[in-house]
């Protein structure tokens, strides 16, 4: 009740205010020599899209500083961060630009009021939240895929004191690990003051230079997706079940806990199109690989850019229907057999370019796309714990954004001791796969 209260309230009293609007510059410029970062082939094939975090913050009652003196601790040490990351202060002269102009033209940085408290509003479904809140602006908004700005902030003060801060980052500039590497730096400079500071880290992101290419021209259009009949569900799976569930699968293939979490949910998802339509269609899924640990040479962990390409996993009807250790065989082979040879980030390129035009030349284009299941993975990411000098955050949403109707994102338990999935499914495939007992056997009760 107190959930559908909040919801009118928001709505019709509007009780949701922006109090200022500001562009936060670098504190030194950008030395004239890295006036132009070139966009890698990986970054230009990347989603036009915005990568969208939400954290949330209690009222911490040992921290003296006020609701404004947290905004200028925010803004100060968000400006010293710009100054390492320094592509994120730019611009791009259009979304296909194939470079970004570091001309220091800053970051918005948004402050909102919301006259509700914080844990009536961490108490509402993800539906009812209503993020759009906490993106409030066309320059931070998480749906402007033609925005040339590349990072914006919301920083939203609930009247109990709780605090929520939306960061929102081009996934042209930057990959989810990007995106952490860039929050987790402005975190500890916060906390501890100066980017100087021996704690900071990484002290100095590793930003690759390459050479300008062209632009490189996505001729491919992708199938339209109806949304309107799609919905969000969590489900919770212990780490005690996950390792219960890694027994199901052959010893020699010992994959990771995300691998054979994403082979269950999507064997499950599968199933239930098929129970559904009464027949089978070859379905895929679609996953992203972080490479900064595959490559011979392996780059730096603090490496900032697209290096996580995606691979496409087909699965026919015998596959379907036989073990979990198939499913998972098959993803491990791809890996193997698409990124082995990959030893850099131009590779990667190359790589995607083939791959991408064998996708859209498919026979049946529609049926590639409605058949695929995106799967996502922040687990070990340490969203949870950027603390930026009042504690860590209570909770994170990353805002699910797919051209795909059908798709899993994995996030670590707030108590570390699982892994949290948001399925996202067609209506009626979500009432059978919510249902399975495979799948339930595995989650939290």
């Amino acid at each position: 009740m107190i959930g559908k209260l909040l919801k009118l309230s928001l709505g019709r009293r509007q009780l949701h205010t922006i109090i200022s609007q500001e562009i936060i510059k670098p504190s030194s410029p950008t030395p004239s020599h890295l006036y132009t970062y070139n966009l890698s082939s990986v970054d230009q094939l990347a989603a036009k899209a915005y990568m969208p975090i939400v954290l949330f913050y209690r009222k911490n009652d040992n921290c003296t500083l006020t609701s404004q003196d947290k905004a200028r601790v925010l803004k100060e040490s968000l400006s010293q961060t710009l100054t390492r990351y320094y592509p994120a202060a730019g611009r791009m002269s259009s979304p296909i630009t194939p470079y970004v102009d570091c001309n220091d033209e800053g970051v918005v940085f948004i402050e909102a009021r919301i006259n509700s408290n914080l844990e009536n509003y961490l108490h509402l479904s993800q539906v009812d939240r209503n993020f759009d809140l906490l993106f409030a602006n066309d320059l931070v908004n998480y749906k402007s895929p033609c925005n040339t700005s590349l990072v914006g902030v919301q920083f939203n003060h609930f009247a109990c004191g709780g605090l929520v801060l939306a960061v929102s980052m081009s996934h042209i500039i930057g990959d989810a690990t990007s995106l952490s590497l860039f929050i987790g730096h402005w975190a500890s400079v916060a906390r501890y003051g100066s980017t100087d500071h021996q704690e900071v880290f990484p002290y100095i992101p590793h930003i690759i230079q390459f050479p300008r290419t062209d632009s490189i021209q996505q001729e491919f259009r992708a199938c339209e997706v109806d949304h309107t009949n799609v919905v969000s569900k969590n489900f919770v799976f212990p780490n005690s079940k996950l390792s219960d569930l890694k027994k199901l699968v052959d010893i020699d293939i010992n994959p990771s806990r995300v691998v054979v979490l994403t082979s269950l949910l999507y064997k499950t998802a599968a199933k239930a199109a098929t129970k559904r339509s009464g027949f089978f269609k070859t379905s895929y899924i679609f996953m992203m690989v972080n490479m900064r640990n595959k490559f011979v040479k392996k780059l730096p962990q603090s490496t900032f850019g697209n290096i996580a390409p995606s691979i496409l996993v087909p699965t026919d009807r015998h596959t379907s229907e036989t073990s979990l250790s198939k499913v998972v065989e098959d993803i491990k082979k791809t890996m193997s057999r698409e990124l082995e040879g990959i030893h850099s980030v131009h590779q990667i390129g190359e790589y995607l370019k083939v791959s991408r035009s064998n996708r859209h030349n498919h026979d049946n284009l529609e049926n590639v796309v409605n058949g695929s299941y995106w799967c996502s993975s922040l687990c070990r990411f340490p969203f949870k714990k950027m603390d930026f000098g009042w504690g860590k955050p209570v909770d994170t949403k990353y805002l699910l954004r797919s051209s795909h109707k059908n798709g899993f994102m994995m996030v670590d338990t707030k108590n570390g001791d699982g892994i949290e999935a948001s399925v996202v499914l067609e209506k009626e495939n979500m009432e059978i796969f919510e249902n399975e007992e495979e799948m339930l056997s595995f989650c939290q009760k």
